[in-house]
């Protein structure tokens, strides 16, 4: 179930291909892990693109960064099988110093043009002071660059163009951006019947999880609230988004 979208706004019925970008692995999982494993479900093709491999994540000073992003990537790719995501695309941009730059823009240009997604789903560029750890300089970042990708560069053949010219990579118009962690949400996915596999999604983050058990107490507590926002009955979990239509 999806709520509150403008009524001129396309449904799942009109997506066949969704692609989240996110700037670390797990960040997918807390921001739309629960909506993707509906989308699955309901035969969506989903893409993940992570832009960095989250190699500066973790309590062990002992370990090598090199190792983490390692062990990073592997945990995001179970993570990813457990609400049915088999395409991963890691651009490998260093952990802690993402900026939105044209060689970012250009990348994910690249990978809108290579998945040709109808949806794009992205962590807002806009920095929540209530909320300051949603708001982490990559995430802001990942957002604004993915939101430059979508317009104007991936549809204009005449922004980087050795895509076109050199890989062959035809523009691409996507129709949907859809914005985590924002202030203001305008649509909502009943994430019910998918809350579990969302949990098991992020306790497969394991090098990141020092308090499994009250993380998956406070994602519960965040799901229910979104649903009470949503206007959902009583019982259920939401994810919430701002949703534009970028056509």
């Amino acid at each position: 179930m999806t709520a509150n979208a403008r009524p001129d706004f396309a449904t799942d019925d009109d997506v066949e291909r969704v692609l989240v970008v996110t700037a670390h692995p797990d960040d997918v999982d807390f921001g739309v892990a629960g909506s993707v494993a509906a989308w699955t479900a309901a035969g969506i093709d989903v893409t993940y693109c992570l832009v960095t491999d989250g190699e500066a994540g973790g309590d062990d000073r002992a370990m090598p960064r090199s190792e983490m992003a390692k062990i990073r990537q592997a945990e995001q790719r179970v993570a990813a099988g457990c609400v049915g995501v088999g395409d991963l695309r890691f651009l490998g941009y260093p952990d802690g110093r993402l900026e939105a730059g044209q060689g970012l823009r250009h990348d994910l240009s690249r990978v809108i043009r290579q998945v040709r997604p109808q949806r794009v789903v992205t962590q807002s560029p806009d920095r929540l002071w209530d909320r300051i750890y949603a708001s982490h300089p990559d995430h802001l970042a990942a957002g604004e660059a993915t939101t430059c990708a979508v317009y104007p560069d991936a549809r204009n053949p005449f922004a980087h163009r050795e895509l076109l010219d050199v890989e062959g990579l035809e523009p691409w118009t996507v129709a949907q951006l859809w914005l985590m962690a924002t202030e203001q949400p305008n649509t909502w996915v009943d994430t019910t019947d998918s809350m579990d596999r969302k949990i098991r999604a992020l306790h497969s983050h394991a090098s990141q999880m020092s308090d499994p058990a009250g993380i998956e107490q406070r994602v519960r507590e965040w799901a229910a609230m979104n649903a009470r926002a949503a206007g959902f009955p009583g019982g259920r979990a939401a994810e919430g988004f701002r949703a534009v239509d970028t056509r």
